[in-house]
């Protein structure tokens, strides 16, 4: 599933626009080994805290358990509402960048169509709603989802580093091109700052690598499975990566040809082009296609339990309600609801800014590696006590990791506020600061209305707890049973 979550084609391909931007082939292909490398300190240190904490509350609960009794229940909530945030707008990234993706694979076809905003939303529309049904209606399946898109993910990349080698009808580029091409120009920044703005696919490609943590509560081994998990995602995704980007830049076709798409996802004219026929750059979109509608499924999924586990411990409106499951073959169907509902209506702002996509990724992006990140800097405060004990320890190399992962977070908060191009208009600001700022906002007037009240924090079980379906008990009782559901 994490593999699925990661989709890396996918990942890569939806924001391959702003690598252009930020200056081309070697902001795409080093951009690619700095952020792999980078993001592998932060795995790890979430490897560490969950081998203790496997739970589907995930980084709020972390929060809890690690930061001291005076502060961890505002620490936890809005560690939670960072996550929700961030799980709803990665789930919207993923479901809206799908969409973009039809609209580049009709252009294929009808290259003198340009979709109108209206349009889009449309299709966005249909792809949320088809991923909805599938991930209730399948959902006692969604394992074997998995895997298909895990092998459809291989076989594709691999299909595509055949065939994109071989056709290269655009023309071969040298090696000093496809390594080492840098041109800035096209976003208006400075050359540094230009080169860490196109570092925005490799980022959004690795931004969900913990929400596999929302599914710890339905494995049968979370100790050793989750923190694996969230390791090894990282080396492979790399490995897909290279394969995935290295034919495609030693085959690009001309940069300011692709730039110029008037839906601003080039890859379906980028695929033709290198292909030399629109059969066959039609055959190299589908695989992205598909791997975009399995990332979909996936991690809507993650996202229904995420929201599911912080409803029930009674921390969002209507909370009983959310953290309902009636039916242990359909899952969170109320919580998958709620996800969906939030993505329709976040999407509205495509109407009115052609950018909103960098806006989702950013303040998913943001989000979600400010809630990661925050447990492991109240672990660095406490002097790393708190995990000591972990069946996945760091050992002496624990501070160094944790501290270089926090630092790039902090980095990341700002590096994905800045729009992609400058000058900036009212179409082409990233508005994933105001998104940001406003669910903030929303957080801390139900905080003062209701969560202060309500609020207590996730429970902490206890072994011998079997009433409470909360945390660490879950995973006990799953453990012993080697088997069981959300309702168990």
């Amino acid at each position: 599933m994490t593999l699925a979550i990661m989709a890396v084609p996918y990942g890569l391909s939806a924001p391959f626009a702003t690598g252009l931007i930020g200056g081309g082939p070697a902001v795409l292909i080093w951009g690619w080994v700095f952020v792999s490398a980078i993001i592998l300190t932060l795995a790890l240190s979430m490897a560490e805290i969950s081998a203790k904490y496997p739970t589907s509350g995930g980084a709020y609960y972390w929060c809890f358990r690690l930061a001291s009794p005076r502060s961890r229940v505002l620490l936890s909530w809005i560690n939670g509402w960072l996550t929700m945030v961030g799980v709803w707008t990665i789930c919207l990234s993923v479901t809206f960048g799908t969409a973009q993706i039809i609209v580049a694979g009709a252009g294929i076809f009808h290259p003198d169509w340009v979709a109108k905003s209206w349009q889009t939303y449309l299709i966005f529309l249909g792809v949320t709603l088809i991923c909805t049904a599938l991930g209730i209606f399948l959902n006692d399946i969604l394992h074997y989802i998995d895997v298909l898109c895990a092998c459809w993910t291989v076989l594709g990349v691999l299909v595509m580093l055949v065939c994109l080698s071989a056709k290269a009808a655009a023309g071969r580029q040298s090696a000093a091109f496809a390594l080492g091409h840098f041109d800035p120009s096209a976003s208006g920044w400075t050359p540094g700052w230009s080169f860490f703005i196109g570092l925005l696919p490799p980022a959004y490609t690795y931004a969900a690598i913990g929400m596999i943590a929302s599914m710890a509560e339905e494995l049968h081994n979370p100790t050793v499975d989750l923190p694996r998990a969230m390791v090894w995602s990282i080396p492979l995704g790399f490995l897909q990566g290279v394969l995935f980007l290295l034919p495609i830049l030693f085959t690009l076709p001309d940069v300011a040809t692709l730039l110029s798409v008037a839906s601003g996802q080039p890859i379906g004219v980028m695929f033709t082009l290198i292909i030399g026929s629109k059969g066959g750059g039609f055959g190299m979109w589908f695989i992205i296609f598909g791997i975009a509608m399995f990332c979909a499924v996936s991690i809507s999924s993650a996202a229904s339990r995420a929201t599911w586990a912080f409803a029930r411990d009674k921390a969002i409106p209507l909370h009983s309600f959310f953290a309902r499951v009636s039916s242990e073959k359909y899952g969170p169907v109320n919580a998958f609801l709620l996800v969906t509902v939030v993505q329709l209506l976040l999407g509205l702002i495509y109407l009115g800014s052609s950018a909103a996509f960098n806006a989702f990724v950013g303040v998913a992006v943001m989000c979600l590696q400010a809630s990661y990140s925050m447990p492991v800097l109240i672990s660095i405060v406490n002097g790393r006590d708190n995990v000591k004990d972990s069946p996945y320890s760091l050992g002496r190399w624990g501070w160094a990791i944790n501290s270089i992962a926090v630092l790039w977070t902090m980095f990341e908060m700002v590096l994905f506020s800045m729009p992609a191009v400058v000058p900036v208009t009212r179409v082409s600001m990233n508005y994933a600061s105001v998104v940001f700022v406003g669910f903030a906002t929303i957080s801390a007037v139900w905080y003062t209305i209701n969560g202060r009240f309500y609020y207590t924090g996730p429970p902490i079980p206890t072994r011998s707890e079997s009433t409470q379906p909360s945390s660490e008990s879950v995973v006990v009782n799953v453990n012993e049973k080697k088997g069981g559901t959300l309702e168990d």
